[in-house]
Formats: structure tokens, C-alpha cells, sequence
């Protein structure tokens, strides 16, 4: 891996991998909301309830979470490239499997593929920007991914609702599938930018502390933690993609247009947050401070619009507020768990930490789901905002875990 010490490559050079990275890294986040914002159109097209909707959900997340932990072991054996153009041929056979799909069973077998699809761009990611991307450089490119993320999630919505309401559903998820492969097209024709040679990668790390053995990585604390954190984050963003919009709107009248432009305003303020995020984790030593600050202001955001009777066209303006602060943590969020994995284990580290994101929004989507349906719209801002509390404290605990890590090492 490339060190401190080492002169820095061109910034061109780590901002086009950035940018290709970034990309893809958009397709995954963009392919995770192919259905969210439809429930309206599929729950009366295939007579379904709200929780068997979020069941669509869970089936997408948990299959991403079983294939990005082992993923990881596969991306620290061949390379993360030829991984990456599986991924993404994946999420565009999904696409057009949901387009084509006339049943219930249809719709979830389809979200086995896009599950299975979705779940090597963590590894893959976070190894190119480890090996490739000099260390001074690795805030704003882990900044970047945060932001790339937020909007794939945005133009899902922006894009799909709009096409739905012109065209219908199917052409919209057709629309989707020709994106996804437009952009493996665009990477494939940058395939050299994507390389990874694993010999030197080995080679330098072969003096790297801990995690010698395939699993030693295993039984560090701080990556567990790391899990946990991921995993009730992903319940919080889940909350907030699936029925946060639809709650909000039962509780304050809020038009249906505006309603569903709220997730739209909530990732691309959380972008915008995260890029400011990145200039602020500069300094490495923030970086709890930084995720306590963004969560408590969107806990603060998730009980006002869960319990204060507040005007409709002010909930828009407030889901941009929780986005930007739940955005300022996303690169303090990453640079944690690079703080807290052995260097010599990037895929693996990050298939088993990030794998705690998809069961989080496996998890969730029942459970908001479940809430939906009793009727109980307030109770999903809630949780919401207890899970965002319990994320500041978790944040605090994986430091100490990790400075208690360093100070047995160096008395051993």
C-alpha cells in the first residue's frame, strides 16, 4: 500500500479512479432503489400490503449481505475489476427482470439477482481507493464515494416517479436497466484505470500487523463494532428511503408531489454534507465528533417531524436539514473503520463491516413496514430517531475500543 512517505501520484490520476469508483459506486445505490419509490403503483398492481413490499426489501438486502462478506474473500484473491463488471451486469438483468415481472414471486426472485449484484461494490470500492488513492488524498475520496452514493439514491426517484408517471413502471425499470449497462460500458472502455495488481499489493503488506490468517481479522473488536454501526445506520437510512416520505406525508398533509420529492431533497443535501464532511475529517482525531454532531442534528429533525405539528411545505425543507447532517458523518463513518481494520485485509474487513449495512436494511424495512400498516406513522419517525441516538453513542464506543486495541499492543 502506498505510504505516507511516498510521494503522491498525480491528482489526476487519483481523481479519474475516484471518479470511476464513484460512478459505479452510484449504479449500486441507484439499482437499491428500484422499487422503494413504486410502492405506490406495485402495491395496487400485485395487491400487496406494505409489509410485503418491505419484504422485497429484506430479500434484496440479506442476499447482498451473505454475497458482500464472502465477496470480500474474492476481491483479495482475484482483483476487485472482474468482480465489479459481475456486479453491475447483474443489477441490469434485475432491472429489466422487475420491468418484466407480472407476479408477486416474480418481483422477489428478481431481487435475489439484484441482491446478489449489489453486494460486492463495498469490497470492491473500498480496495481500489485503499491501494490506488494516496493516503492524503483518502478523505476526500472516501467523501466523494459518500457522495456518489447519496446520489444514486436521489435519482432514483428523480428519475423513476417522473418516467412511472408518464410511462408506467415497467418502462421506468427499463430505463433503469439501460442505465446500469450504459455505465458498465463506460467503465469497461476505462478498464485500465480499474487494475489492480495483487503481487505488490501482497508484497507490501506482507509486514503489516495482525490478521495473518484468512479470518484473524475476525477477532478484532473495533471491526465488529464498526458492523454495528453500519448496521443501525442502514436501519436509519432505510427507515428514510422506504416510509419516511409516505409518514410524513400522512402526518401533515404534506401534497403528494412534494412528498415524493423529499427523498430527492434529503440525498442531495446529504451529498452536500458529506462533501463538506470531507474537508472537515481532515483531521483524523474529529471524527466522532463529527458523526455525534450530523446524527444529533437528525434525530433532532426525525422527532420534530414525528411529533410537532408543523406546516406541510416545511417538511421538505426539513428532510434536506436531517440529509445534510446525517451526510457531514458519511466520510468520518468510512475513515473509522480504515482506523480500526488490518491493512492487510481491505476486502475482507469491508465485506464483513459493510455487510452489517444490508442486514440493518433487511431488518428495517419490516419492521417501518409493520408500522405503516397499524396505522402508526409517528412511531417510524421514532425509530428513526433512536436508532440515529444509538449510532452517536455506538460512534464513541469503536474509539475506545480501538484505543484500548493500541494500548495492549504496545505493552505486549
Amino acid at each position: 500500500m502506498t505510504t505516507l512517505t511516498a510521494a503522491a501520484p498525480p491528482a489526476r490520476k487519483d481523481a479519474t479512479l475516484i471518479g470511476l469508483v464513484g460512478t459505479a459506486h452510484l449504479i449500486s445505490h441507484f439499482s437499491q432503489l428500484l422499487l422503494a419509490p413504486l410502492f405506490p403503483w406495485l402495491k395496487d398492481d400485485f395487491n400487496a400490503s406494505y409489509a410485503e413490499l418491505g419484504l422485497l426489501m429484506t430479500i434484496f438486502f440479506v442476499v447482498s449481505c451473505i454475497v458482500q462478506t464472502l465477496s470480500g474473500f474474492v476481491v483479495d484473491r482475484v482483483g476487485p475489476r472482474p468482480v465489479l463488471f459481475v456486479g453491475l451486469s447483474l443489477l441490469g438483468l434485475a432491472a429489466f427482470g422487475f420491468a418484466a415481472s407480472h407476479s408477486y414471486l416474480s418481483l422477489a426472485l428478481f431481487s435475489v439477482l439484484a441482491g446478489v449484484g449489489n453486494g460486492v461494490f463495498h469490497p470492491v470500492d473500498y480496495t481500489l481507493l485503499n491501494h490506488k488513492v494516496h493516503p492524503s488524498r483518502l478523505g476526500h475520496a472516501f467523501s466523494v464515494h459518500g457522495i456518489t452514493g447519496s446520489l444514486g439514491w436521489a435519482l432514483a426517484p428523480a428519475m423513476l416517479v417522473p418516467l412511472t408517471i408518464a410511462y408506467g413502471w415497467r418502462v421506468a425499470l427499463m430505463w433503469a436497466g439501460v442505465l446500469a449497462f450504459v455505465v458498465m460500458a463506460f467503465l469497461w472502455l476505462n478498464r485500465a484505470q480499474l487494475a489492480l495488481d495483487l503481487v505488490p499489493v501482497k508484497k507490501a503488506e506482507s509486514s503489516a500487523p495482525p490478521a495473518e490468517g484468512s479470518l484473524d481479522f475476525l477477532k478484532i473488536p473495533a471491526v465488529w463494532m464498526c458492523f454495528a454501526f453500519f448496521f443501525l445506520f442502514a436501519m436509519s437510512l432505510s427507515g428514510v428511503q422506504a416510509f419516511a416520505p409516505e409518514a410524513a406525508r400522512l402526518l401533515h398533509n404534506v401534497p403528494v408531489s412534494a412528498a415524493a420529492a423529499c427523498l430527492t431533497i434529503y440525498m442531495v443535501c446529504s451529498a452536500a454534507g458529506m462533501l463538506t464532511g470531507g474537508f472537515l475529517v481532515a483531521d483524523p482525531s474529529r471524527c466522532e465528533r463529527i458523526i455525534g454532531a450530523g446524527f444529533g442534528v437528525a434525530a433532532t429533525v426525525a422527532l420534530t417531524i414525528g411529533f410537532v405539528d408543523i406546516p406541510a411545505l416545511a417538511v421538505p425543507v426539513l428532510f434536506g436539514v436531517m440529509g445534510f447532517g446525517a451526510g457531514i458523518a458519511g466520510p468520518s463513518r468510512d475513515l473509522i473503520v480504515k482506523r480500526a481494520s488490518p491493512p492487510n485485509a481491505t476486502g475482507r474487513v469491508y465485506g464483513v463491516v459493510y455487510s452489517g449495512l444490508d442486514i440493518g436494511q433487511a431488518i428495517a424495512p419490516l419492521l417501518f413496514g409493520t408500522l405503516m400498516d397499524w396505522q402508526r406513522p409517528s412511531l417510524v419517525w421514532l425509530g428513526i430517531a433512536i436508532v440515529q441516538g444509538v449510532l452517536i453513542v455506538n460512534a464513541f464506543n469503536v474509539r475506545k475500543v480501538r484505543r484500548t486495541n493500541l494500548v495492549v499492543q504496545a505493552a505486549g
